[in-house]
């Protein structure tokens, strides 16, 4: 699976909108949207922020 798939499936898991995980990560909702679309893939930073997110709601990686 792609990083734009994987970005769209924890967020579907999450039940979080572009916006609501571009705030909990520290990122812009246009970054997000980059992810999304495939433009662009998350710097090392913004993967372990989201690496922690899928731990802190049991979202094992395997899943995604």
């Amino acid at each position: 699976m792609n990083y734009c798939d994987k970005i769209k499936h924890i967020r579907n898991k999450l039940i979080f909108s572009q916006q609501m995980l571009a705030d909990k990560i520290g990122v812009s909702f246009a970054t997000v949207n980059r992810w999304e679309k495939g433009k662009t893939i998350p710097n090392y930073e913004a993967r372990r922020k989201i690496e922690r997110l899928c731990a802190e709601n049991n979202i094992t990686m395997e899943e995604v």
